[in-house]
């Protein structure tokens, strides 16, 4: 796997919180979590095919993950 890319990210203090809350429901790290927002984003721009890559997804909607 290739190494992530790093990058310095400012962002209000407001918004961090929502999303450091929004990621402890979810059980995720912030990182994590901003990577998953923004993976879902790109995939809905797409057209719901996500091609850039496949790390930190959520399961597929399946008969054994619909009970």
């Amino acid at each position: 796997m290739a190494a992530k890319k790093e990058f310095l990210l400012r962002i209000d203090p407001a918004l961090w919180n929502e999303l450091q809350a929004w990621a402890a429901d979810e059980l995720r790290s912030v990182n994590g979590q901003i990577e998953y927002i923004l993976r879902n984003a790109i995939a809905r721009r797409r057209g719901g095919k996500d091609t850039v890559g496949d790390s930190a997804q959520e399961p597929s909607a399946s008969p054994e993950n619909s009970r």
